[in-house]
């Protein structure tokens, strides 16, 4: 017997996993493909936040993940042995021109605000040496953004838990609280059942080169996210693909993704590739994570719609769903919610 299931091994449902189990209860995981086998099996892993301005719950939800994330990442390393690729590393964004020049004065000002002192966002002329052109010569610098290895977390994550004597598992019994975070698998199901849009599946593809710059900060250029981990590669992703046929199959389209990365990070344009990867992310109608009690199947939860912002989302929700379920307090945001039945 154990007192929560949760249904699916990627990041958000191993996250919730370990928060209860941290706690002393007893999980069950279950995942027919095992654990990070769809979107959480990626290669990017960067936990980047939204610009400091226009600030509602979604970004104040995110800041406060983005923040307890070190420590939230250290104490799965330390409880499973496994190593999540964690790294608050911050990030660097070419200042294009000079209206972005004054755009990110203005959300400097508001990071000051906002942001409270726990990070910084900052115009810079000295970006290091891994850094992409710029052709004002100036970049904005942030604190907060930070990595993980998306496979390797969830590795950890799993490790953690079953440190914590829960079980990851292909099959079983469904006993206590179920929690559904199968991703697409479990959006398209809600999609069918309530007979309304609820979101969508978006495929994304990603690239990895051999490239050793694993002290320096991410980037993002030109909507490319390049992210050094502390394995000596580089990722670069990724695409934003609504119409597909194979959703892990890689082709042409990262192409260019990949020709950005390299004109943009002169170091990268003789990096061998490591691997190509593709698969597809649960995206919500509201583009928020989406985390409420299942509509028509009692003692259910849904925890899914991660999307591109997932992993950076994945600690504080794993914590607010276990809150809630197994200490009644709700501290979920409203916009994160399903809408209401009619």
């Amino acid at each position: 017997m154990v007192d929560l299931t949760v249904l699916g091994a990627g990041v958000f449902g191993l996250s919730v996993a370990w928060s209860a189990a941290k706690r002393g209860v007893r999980v069950r995981v279950i995942d027919p493909v095992g654990v990070a086998a769809g979107a959480s099996g990626g290669i990017v892993g960067a936990l980047a936040p939204h610009v400091p301005e226009n600030w509602n719950a979604k970004k104040a939800f995110q800041f406060e993940s983005l923040l307890m994330a070190e420590g939230w990442w250290a104490e799965v390393s330390e409880a499973g042995g496994g190593d999540p690729g964690y790294a608050r590393t911050g990030r660097l964004q070419p200042i294009l021109d000079d209206h972005a020049l004054e755009l990110a004065k203005g959300r400097r000002k508001s990071a000051e605000e906002l942001w409270k002192g726990k990070a910084i966002w900052e115009v810079t002329d000295t970006p290091g040496g891994f850094a992409p052109n710029s052709p004002t010569g100036l970049w904005i610098w942030d604190t907060l953004s930070a990595r993980v290895h998306p496979k390797r977390a969830c590795e950890a994550l799993a490790q953690a838990i079953t440190s914590k004597g829960g079980e990851i598992v292909t099959d079983g019994p469904h006993e206590g609280p179920v929690i559904d975070a199968r991703g697409v698998a479990g959006l398209e199901a809600l999609i069918q059942e309530l007979g309304r849009i609820e979101g969508a599946g978006v495929k994304g593809q990603a690239v990895l080169l051999r490239h050793d710059a694993r002290e320096a900060p991410q980037l993002f250029v030109d909507g490319v996210h390049i992210v050094p981990h502390g394995d000596g590669t580089v990722a670069i992703g990724s695409t934003s693909e609504r119409d597909f046929d194979d959703p892990q199959s890689t082709d042409a389209l990262i192409d260019p993704v990949l020709e950005k990365a390299r004109a943009a990070v002169p170091t990268l344009r003789d990096a061998p590739e490591v691997l190509r990867w593709a698969g597809v992310r649960p995206r919500s109608a509201s583009r928020a994570p989406l985390l409420d009690a299942h509509p028509t199947k009692p003692n259910t939860w849904i925890a899914n719609g991660g999307f591109k912002i997932g992993f950076g989302m994945a600690p504080l929700c794993g914590e607010v769903l276990a809150d809630l379920i197994l200490e009644g307090h709700d501290r979920i945001p409203p916009d994160f919610r399903l809408r209401p039945l009619t």
